[in-house]
């Protein structure tokens, strides 16, 4: 039995080929996707560690809480890395000046500029070789003095940067403009991973990041045989309690590893979410398939018993061919699937946020899943159909090959099914009432989809004979090759609808995100549009960076420009719970923000005086002139600061993404901010509304092209505000459309099958008159059909869910709607149809092919 295993792989090339397809694709999309989530997590994890090899404790320098970035003072000197160098058990101690530096390439476009843990900057601190180790020099020289800066060699590459040129570049605020005089190699994996290196010279990176003569870290390399933690307590006892710090690498390691953990968790997600949908979609591509091949085979496995095999034999026969054909699919499909990893992350990187670089990360989990899948899943697809086939009888096999499934087991199955929907839609119901997006009704979305997904599954063998015969009334215009298509495809249920499962599945993910993206792009685009009265803003891109203050009185210079109001952001922060304040001038916001108040007003915002937003209302039970013990920026300042401050509501107003939770006076913002007395938007309204690229190239010119500042139009900043859920969903379609092409292989490989299966009966239609052009039309028709029904049944699942879940986004975007996007639900029913008649092509081309005498000959 297995050598006739191994014969029967053999002996029909055609067929393997078609059996190792179908495997290896499925195999391609779960590898595929499991190595683009593991290195995807792994070039993240790389883009976020600081490597402490060599590094036994660090001395770090400690602030009083909510002390302004500008006014820090550093204990850490020469002196003290002098005192630290003769303790015993120290064989180094090198200070570190580190900092963050925004890049501009050389054509002025910014570098990486939304990566914040991937913008360094260092000094070069050279040691008693009169080298830095840390910075090895492979071109030009150190930098040496004030106005002379030294970049990675992979930045100044990405930058288009020679030395000699001049470099832009900003660290908090004033535009900085250097001589590039060298570059250098590093190997911390957050600048090899995409991010930039800038180093300077050990006084002017003193002056942008620690103070004069001070430095931000002491890295102290310890003896062989020295206790790390006995080391940093003594060092400790040398340390200011309240100035500086000393802690082991291996606690700052667990620190970083805890930070990693956090940022990087949902990196993994999405990918194994569509592993988990490959998984579904290639396993219904290898049963088909092998379904079909078993069932095919029934008058050859007959025949094995009517020789005498028995029926485990048979079906040892059959499982071990699939084993053989599972194996070698999924060493290819693995292959494959590496090719997927290596390519997706240019095709799903965008060019203002590019996916971290970094090697291809094969860990046991896609070799062990690839196995599964290719060989378990493949020999269970094998497992059923050959036991069913082994148990008929062979007089019986040897008299027709189409066994349909009894009454009995179809009841159970429309039972099984039908409970299993009502389940589903159930759950989604129960999200009708659903007011925000919480982890709890998040997670019963996902099962109640999954489970409606799976109840369509279960029934679509039920719901093909009566959905096909009233697609089929169209193709029945269309002659005698309507009709045939039509019946072919009901010939089959089981059949036909595991053809469109696939195509299902793809077509109900894709239908339902594109209505929440259409959906939450125009909530968005109203919220930002109602919300904004300015035609510029001009911001930094985080709370840490400022506007240069010298800017504003050059903007409101501008002609063309009616006002110019400064905003400070910054955090506000009841109990644990922290919110976004921005600060403004009363006098000046209404002529830059649309705002809608429910009570009060913004002439009421003073000293001590905050309106809030409806949600950060509802959240902390207040009304208007209630007073609520908040804390603005970091934490409290060094006399006590703003932490417990008591401040007035004078005023409630609709959920503003412009005006933020909480407006504030200016000036309490810019007291407590990050950065004293900064101001961190622009927000600029033109004389008559006017935008044109000459007047955003003076508002740039007027920031001196800051690569730290964004200069965005109303419209550019509503459609960046409502392209943040556009982003993810481009991410999603990119891999689903893997699984697209999946389903479309899928059905070229169950059509030529079912072409292979059919061909006495093409032979015979083709001996009574039917020409070739009949026949592929024919063919064509019936993959038309399939597809249609697959898209029918995705499209109903995919709205539903869509419509159930959109609760959820109402309570995170109060004015998100449920409205269909008809044109990409269009392009969806007309790509799925193209793909029904893209996968009829080789097949229907061969059916034409066959010869009547040879096709009746030899079946």
């Amino acid at each position: 039995m297995l050598r006739t295993a191994l014969r029967n792989v053999l002996a029909h090339k055609a067929r393997l080929a078609m059996t190792v397809l179908a495997v290896c694709l499925g195999v391609a999309f779960i590898s595929g996707s499991l190595v683009f989530a593991d290195s995807t997590t792994a070039a993240y994890r790389a883009s976020l560690s600081k490597s402490h090899a060599g590094i036994a404790v660090t001395v770090d320098p400690k602030y009083p809480p909510g002390t302004p970035a500008g006014e820090r003072t550093t204990a850490l000197d020469d002196a003290l890395v002098a005192r630290l160098a003769a303790v015993p058990g120290v064989t180094a101690a090198r200070p570190t000046v580190d900092g963050s530096v925004t890049l501009a390439a050389k054509d002025g476009s910014p570098m990486r500029a939304d990566n914040a843990m991937g913008k360094l900057a260092a000094a070069y601190v050279p040691g008693p070789d009169g080298k830095d180790g840390r910075h090895p020099l492979t071109a030009g020289r150190a930098p040496r003095a004030d106005g002379e800066v030294a970049l990675d060699r992979g930045t100044a590459a990405a930058g288009a940067y020679a030395l000699g040129d001049t470099v832009t570049l900003a660290a908090d605020g004033p535009v900085l403009r250097m001589r590039l005089v060298g570059t250098v190699s590093t190997d911390d994996t957050r600048v090899t991973s995409g991010g930039t290196l800038a180093v300077f010279d050990k006084a002017t990176a003193q002056r942008l990041f620690a103070t004069p003569g001070g430095y931000t870290g002491i890295d102290l390399s310890a003896a062989p045989g020295t206790d790390p933690s006995d080391l940093a307590r003594r060092i400790g006892t040398l340390l200011p309690a309240d100035r500086a710090e000393a802690t082991t690498a291996a606690a700052k390691a667990g620190q970083q590893q805890v930070f990693i953990d956090t940022k990087t968790r949902s990196h993994s997600r999405l990918p194994l979410v569509f592993a988990a949908v490959s998984l579904f979609i290639g396993s219904f591509l290898i049963i088909n398939t092998f379904t079909m091949l078993v069932t095919r085979r029934s008058r050859e496995i007959a025949l094995l018993r009517a020789v005498g095999a028995t029926r485990r034999q048979v079906v040892g026969s059959v499982l071990a061919e699939a084993a053989l054909v599972g194996l070698l699919a999924s060493v290819l499909g693995f292959a494959l699937g590496l090719g997927v990893a290596t390519v997706l992350p240019g095709l799903l990187g965008t060019a203002d946020d590019l996916l971290p670089q970094g090697p291809l990360v094969i860990g046991p989990a896609p070799v062990l899943a690839s196995l599964a899948v290719g060989v378990g899943v493949t020999v269970l697809a094998a497992w059923l159909p050959s036991r069913r086939a082994a148990g008929i009888a062979p007089v019986e096999a040897m008299r027709t090959a189409e066994q349909p499934p009894s009454a009995a087991l179809s009841r159970i199955r429309g039972a099984a099914g039908t409970a299993v929907l009502l389940t589903g839609v159930g759950l989604l119901v129960s999200l009708s009432d659903a007011k925000d997006a919480s982890d709890a009704n998040l997670r019963t979305a996902m099962l109640g989809c999954g489970i409606l997904v799976t109840g369509l599954i279960l029934l679509a063998p039920l719901l093909a004979g009566p959905v096909i015969r009233l697609l089929g009334r169209g193709a029945s215009r269309l002659g005698v090759a309507g009709d045939l298509a039509k019946d072919n495809a009901l010939r089959d249920p089981r059949r036909t609808a595991a053809t469109a499962v696939a195509l299902m599945i793809s077509t109900a993910l894709v239908s339902g995100l594109a209505v929440i993206d259409h959906s939450s792009s125009r909530a968005l685009d109203s919220q930002a549009a109602a919300g904004l009265s300015a035609d510029y803003v001009i911001s930094t891109r985080n709370t840490t960076t400022a506007v240069d203050p010298a800017a504003l009185q050059r903007l409101a210079a501008i002609p063309g420009v009616a006002a110019a109001s400064a905003v400070a952001d910054s955090t506000f922060s009841t109990g644990a719970f922290a919110r976004q304040v921005s600060g403004v001038d009363p006098k000046t916001v209404g002529e830059v923000m649309r705002l809608r108040f429910t009570s009060g007003s913004a002439t009421g915002i003073g000293p001590g005086r905050i309106a809030v937003s409806d949600s950060f209302a509802r959240e902390n039970r207040i009304t208007a002139g209630d007073r609520v013990d908040a804390s603005i920026g970091p934490g409290p300042g060094p006399g006590g600061g703003d932490r417990g401050r008591s401040y007035t509501v004078v005023g409630i107003y609709r959920d503003n993404p412009t005006a933020r939770d909480v407006l504030a006076w200016r000036g309490d913002v810019q007291q407590n901010s990050h950065l004293r007395d900064s101001v961190q938007r622009v927000l600029v309204r033109t004389k008559d509304a006017a935008t044109s690229a000459d007047l955003e190239k003076q508002l740039r010119g007027a920031v001196d092209n800051s690569p730290l500042l964004k200069v965005q139009s109303r419209d550019r900043l509503v459609r960046e505000q409502a392209g943040v859920a556009g982003e993810l969903i481009t991410m999603v379609f990119g891999l689903l459309a893997l699984g697209v092409v999946i389903s479309a292989l899928g059905m070229v490989n169950t059509l030529a099958m079912s072409v292979a299966e059919r061909t006495r009966e093409i032979g015979v239609l083709r001996a009574i008159g039917m020409d070739r052009a009949g026949i592929r039309r024919m063919i064509r028709l019936e993959s038309l059909a399939v597809a249609a029904y697959g898209t029918l049944l995705g499209l109903a699942g995919g709205l539903f869910g869509a419509w159930k879940v959109s609760g959820l986004a109402n309570g995170a975007i109060p004015q998100y709607t449920f409205t269909l996007p008809w044109g990409t639900l269009a392009l969806v029913v007309t790509l799925s149809l193209a793909v029904g008649a893209a996968a009829a092509a080789l097949p229907a081309r061969r059916a034409a092919a066959l010869s009547p005498l040879q096709a009746v000959a030899i079946a």
